[in-house]
Parts: structure tokens; C-alpha cells; sequence
């Protein structure tokens, strides 16, 4: 595909998928959003399971490794820290590299609690933190439908695909 001044447009595309267990005493942050709920999730950042998910895509996408090379849980600098900032990032390393996000689309599975409430605010915050319009962000919900760990109520998952141009 050619742009408008003739040349090649590269479209690339990553994979991202991460998985925390659930904690007590912790915010459940999803997409940069704060959901109401007596749980969260366990990590060294805040563990928005989602924007975890979606920074690996980003990295996959211009071939730069995953997160924990990046920002790796071992590092002080990054306890506690929120993981808007490690997607951003992730975006500053692709432009750098000349590509720019095209879209974000993305799976939350989670059995509880139900989060089709806040589908919304997650779409809003994560197109904002990648500098997206919302109708090239989409977030999803499943459950595990009682089926392993997150089934179990142990853990959420979050998958994405990302597509990069350059």
C-alpha cells in the first residue's frame, strides 16, 4: 500500500498478553481506569493487567522486545508506578523507530467483577494514553466460565493486538 506521496506504507502488527493474580489490599486498575472492588491485582506496578497486555503488543509490533525487558519488575524506579507510563513509552520507542499506532484491540478476562459498566471509561482512557480516537480502541470482556485460574477467581488475563504503520 502506497501513501499519498507514493511511498510504501509498512503495517506491522504485535501480540500482547499478560496475567496477574488476584491480591488483596491492591486498586484494580484496568486501562488506566480504577475499578470499584475490594481486590486487585499483584505486581510490581501497578499491574493494569490491560495496559501490560497492549505496551508488550506495541513492543512486538516494531520488534523491540517485550516488557520486562523494558521496565523490568527487578527495578525500583518501577514499583508502584502506573503502567500508563510504560505504554507511553512504548509509543515514544516506536515513533522513534518511525511508526505511529493505528489501532488497539483488546480482551479483558476477568469472572469478576462484571465490567461492562466501565467498558467506556477503559475505551476513553486507553485511546487517550496512546493518543488514539476512541473508534480505533476496542476492549472486550470474557470470563474464564469457571476454567482454570482466572475461572477460579485467581488471577485476569488481558490480550491485545496492536497494528503499527511506518
Amino acid at each position: 500500500m502506497t501513501g499519498g506521496d507514493g511511498r510504501f506504507t509498512e503495517f506491522r502488527t504485535g501480540t500482547g498478553w499478560d496475567v496477574h493474580r488476584i491480591a488483596g489490599g491492591r486498586k484494580l486498575m484496568l486501562g488506566g481506569v480504577e475499578i470499584p472492588w475490594s481486590y486487585g491485582l499483584d505486581g510490581h506496578s501497578d499491574a493494569d493487567v490491560l495496559l501490560h497486555a497492549v505496551t508488550d503488543a506495541v513492543l512486538g509490533a516494531a520488534a523491540l522486545g517485550d516488557i520486562g525487558e523494558h521496565f523490568p519488575n527487578s527495578a525500583p524506579e518501577w514499583k508502584d508506578a502506573p503502567s500508563r507510563r510504560f505504554l507511553e513509552e512504548a509509543i515514544i520507542l516506536a515513533e522513534q523507530r518511525g511508526f505511529s499506532l493505528v489501532n488497539i484491540d483488546s480482551t479483558i478476562i476477568l469472572e469478576t467483577p462484571k465490567l461492562k459498566d466501565y467498558r467506556e471509561a477503559i475505551r476513553k482512557s486507553l485511546a487517550e494514553i496512546a493518543g488514539l480516537p476512541l473508534d480505533c480502541v476496542s476492549v472486550k470482556f470474557k470470563t474464564a466460565e469457571g476454567v482454570g485460574p482466572v475461572g477460579r477467581g485467581m488471577s485476569a488475563e488481558a490480550q491485545a493486538i496492536v497494528t503499527l504503520a511506518r
